[in-house]
């Protein structure tokens, strides 16, 4: 069985495989039920000719690109040439189509990519839960097979993890301002990663935050995520080929170890005892700067603030063909004003140096993706109260990572039987090659964790 994307590129360029065999197997997993609501567009034949493009290539002598023709799905946020971007709204429906495409999106072509989908997602990225009124929302496709309760997928990037998580696509690429690529990769089982925001150009992509948008990509795994960063970001990633026990890991009891699921403390708990057991240096220690953030975001958010600037004359004319919780929490950036704005800016400023100086001892922290596994969809869509307060709890630890203007990574950490929970590493900006290889280090201990407690 091939793994992940490295190993299908490579098994492609060495003809052990074929781009449209793989496409094919690609679009078959996009048609199931698995995928259901997960499209807002599908591509398939412009896919075809890119894994047929890439056969020939290979045929020819030719490099097919680092990702050789296979299947890659792109939320509704980018400009793709040729496509309108409509960011998952009805509003923006008959949107003109893109000139270009999003540096980003262009990167993944010249790559070799094979673009099967423009994938549903949280209405203008504003939501970490991934419902969709407009277009439905995408089946969480990572729990379909332990329950056949309809859960949430998580948002915003929600539909791209369907599509990793079904096989539909090898790669998703999606945003992250307060969590939405680890969010739902840590809710349906795949590896998220969220790379220093100021390292991919985030042009062509419709802002939900200037401050805190971040484009980045899921997986299957981590060698994956470290493909997708080098190809978006166009960077080799530096990797010193650590083990686990060169590794020093601190795990911040403050504000991210609150109210936990059972699932999700039955794993992360495992987790630490198998990254101790093999050589990891492991701290846990108060990190009170933690709970300062609440404070300065009481005036809104960059979110807020900034998306607010976007839409607020789009609301004026058209607030009723806004989703009402997304409508909801833009006008929270109405109240703020300029000199809110200049404080939480400048508030923020000296916060992360005080927390880069505080965390600087070790590799990497770590800490529940989010705390609990994905709940039920049903009683989110009746209720905006529970819908806000999930919301919330999802948002949580990841969006601390935005707010220091930070790296992390989200991996499966969940045993077999369970319901998917995520293990986040995560560190200051500028350290993604650091948080890139702690993690390759962490997939492999837990992986051999896996198939131990299997054999037994």
């Amino acid at each position: 069985m091939v793994a992940d994307l490295t190993d299908a590129a490579s098994n492609v360029r060495a003809r052990r495989a074929s781009a449209t065999v793989l496409i094919e197997q690609s679009i078959a997993a996009a048609d199931a039920p698995a995928c259901a609501r997960a499209f807002l567009a599908t591509s398939f034949e412009a896919a075809r000719g890119a894994a047929a493009a890439a056969d020939r290539a290979v045929v020819q002598g030719r490099d097919p690109g680092r990702l050789a023709g296979l299947a890659v799905s792109i939320k509704d946020l980018f400009d793709v040439a040729g496509e309108p971007t409509r960011a998952g709204s009805i509003l923006l429906a008959s949107a003109p189509a893109a000139t270009a495409d999003a540096p980003a999106v262009a990167r993944l072509r010249r790559a070799g990519a094979a673009f099967v989908s423009r994938t549903n997602m949280s209405e203008f990225a504003f939501s970490g839960v991934g419902i969709n009124p407009h277009h439905g929302t995408p089946a969480n496709a990572g729990t379909l097979a332990l329950d056949p309760t309809p859960r949430v997928p998580g948002g915003s990037t929600s539909g791209g993890a369907t599509s990793v998580a079904a096989g539909a696509a090898w790669a998703a690429l999606g945003s992250d301002t307060g969590g939405s690529i680890r969010i739902p990769a840590a809710l349906q089982g795949v590896v998220g990663f969220k790379g220093t925001a100021r390292l991919v150009p985030t042009e062509g992509a419709l802002p939900l935050s200037t401050t805190l948008d971040t484009v980045s990509a899921m997986t299957r795994s981590v060698r994956d995520a470290v493909l997708l960063h080098e190809v978006l970001a166009d960077r080799r990633v530096a990797l010193a080929g650590k083990p686990i026990s060169a590794l020093a890991f601190a795990v911040p009891r403050t504000l991210m170890l609150d109210d936990l699921d059972a699932t999700v403390a039955r794993a992360f708990d495992r987790a630490l005892g198998a990254l101790s057991a093999a050589g990891a240096r492991i701290e846990t220690i108060d990190l009170p700067l933690l709970g300062e953030v609440a404070a300065l975001n009481a005036t809104g958010g960059f979110a807020a603030a900034e998306s607010w600037a976007w839409h607020r004359h789009l609301l004026a004319e058209h607030e009723a063909e806004y989703d009402p919780r997304v409508a909801f929490r833009i006008r929270r950036g109405a109240s703020m004003s300029a000199a809110d704005y200049v404080d939480l800016t400048w508030g923020r400023r000296a916060w992360i140096a005080r927390m880069e100086a505080a965390i600087a001892p070790w590799d990497a922290l770590l800490s529940p993706t989010v705390p609990m596994v994905a709940p039920p969809l049903a009683p989110l869509v009746a209720d905006a109260a529970a819908f806000f307060a999930t919301n919330g709890l999802l948002l949580r630890n990841p969006a601390l990572v935005n707010f220091l203007d930070g790296c992390a990574l989200s991996l499966p950490c969940h045993a077999r039987g369970e319901l998917p929970a995520g293990l986040m590493i995560w560190a200051a900006a500028l350290r993604d090659n650091v948080v890139l290889e702690a993690s390759l280090a962490v997939e492999s201990t837990l992986a051999r964790l896996s198939t131990e407690t299997a054999q037994r």
